[in-house]
């Protein structure tokens, strides 16, 4: 009899060994996937054996018991984080446990850049992988108001960067985290503002950053293209910044702008109407408002493109006439007194 209790031990044991030899295999084996990846959607609340179920709904080839199974005696089926998963080809049972038990969610990227109107931002998210269009449609006001801005105006609100986002966010999340990066970049800045900075609020030095954004060619420059314009506007002179007439303009500019464009008066024509434009232009980043609260110590009022990204700068027209006259017209004809060219 004792012969017989321990043979039947030994064969309980050694199939005991087997099953967890081939369940050890098991959970290294990857997942047969329909596709090169599947989504996976895993809602809050969503049980241990929910999860597994929802695992071959998506397309996986395994059994949603067995798969609960190996939640189960991993002893981490509870910490399975909700979120929006992508499953690629040789995921294994162990591996998809570790991406749902730290959470590393699908994500996917879009950049705001430097200089952008709010109508090239828009159109950036609308094309953005995975990203749903919430504010397809909303007029601009309907926007700012969704984002809980209502009455402000949208322009420049938007702090250019890379974004990175779980798929099936949305674009007004991502507009409402670009928002609070702004402000954040925007009260930094007026933090540090020069103490003679002829600005008075952190909403004019938005402004004042966006023209310095859409001016400046190369970076070695900023800081003496932010002081032309603080200089002038301490004297009282007009900015006189194509940009601002550029952006008046709207969707009429065809890429050529002309003298009877600099005459012709709308709010943000800083040729016809002294001071700054009512809104930013663009969006400026981390540089440019820097540039805005700090511009170089100079006592430039001009400034003239080189040809090659960069400007000269003088502090008198005769010396910005003659810069004209040998970068922009070949020392040939009579230059026009204008500000920035």
């Amino acid at each position: 009899m004792r012969s017989f209790f321990l043979t039947l031990f030994l064969l309980v044991a050694l199939a005991v060994l087997a099953l967890g030899g081939a369940g050890l295999w098991w959970v290294h084996q990857p997942l047969k996937l329909p596709t090169p990846s599947v989504d996976l959607s895993v809602e809050p609340g969503t049980t241990p054996r929910g999860i597994a179920q929802a695992v071959a709904d998506a397309g996986a080839d395994v059994q949603p018991q067995l798969l609960h199974w190996w939640f189960r005696i991993s002893g981490q089926d509870r910490q399975m984080r909700a979120g929006s998963y992508e499953l690629e080809r040789g995921v294994t049972p162990k591996l998809l446990l570790n991406i749902l038990v730290r959470g590393e969610e699908a994500t996917r990227s879009v950049v705001l850049v430097e200089g952008w109107n709010i109508r090239q931002v828009r159109a950036a998210l609308a094309k953005a992988e995975q990203l749903k269009p919430e504010s397809a449609g909303m007029t601009e006001d309907a926007l700012m108001a969704a984002l809980g801005k209502p009455g402000l105006h949208p322009e420049g609100r938007f702090f250019p960067d890379t974004y990175t986002y779980s798929k099936g966010s949305t674009d007004i999340a991502l507009l409402q985290r670009a928002m609070r990066a702004m402000d954040k970049k925007l009260e930094a800045a007026w933090a540090a503002r020069a103490a003679d900075l002829p600005l008075k609020s952190a909403d004019e030095v938005l402004i004042l950053a966006s023209i310095v954004e859409k001016e400046t060619g190369k970076a070695n420059d900023r800081a003496e293209i932010a002081a032309v314009f603080t200089n002038r506007l301490r004297v009282g002179m007009p900015l006189q910044t194509d940009p601002t007439v550029i952006y008046g303009m709207g969707a009429a500019f065809d890429g050529n702008l002309r003298k009877r464009d600099l005459q012709t008066d709308t709010p943000w024509n800083t040729y016809t109407r002294g001071g700054l434009p009512p809104t930013p232009i663009a969006m400026p980043g981390k540089a440019a408002l820097l540039a805005a609260v700090q511009p170089a110590q100079s006592k430039s009022l001009y400034f003239v493109s080189r040809g090659d990204g960069t400007s000269q700068f003088s502090s008198s027209l005769d010396d910005h006439n003659r810069a004209v006259n040998r970068y922009q017209r070949g020392g040939s004809s009579s230059p026009q007194p204008k500000a920035t060219q």
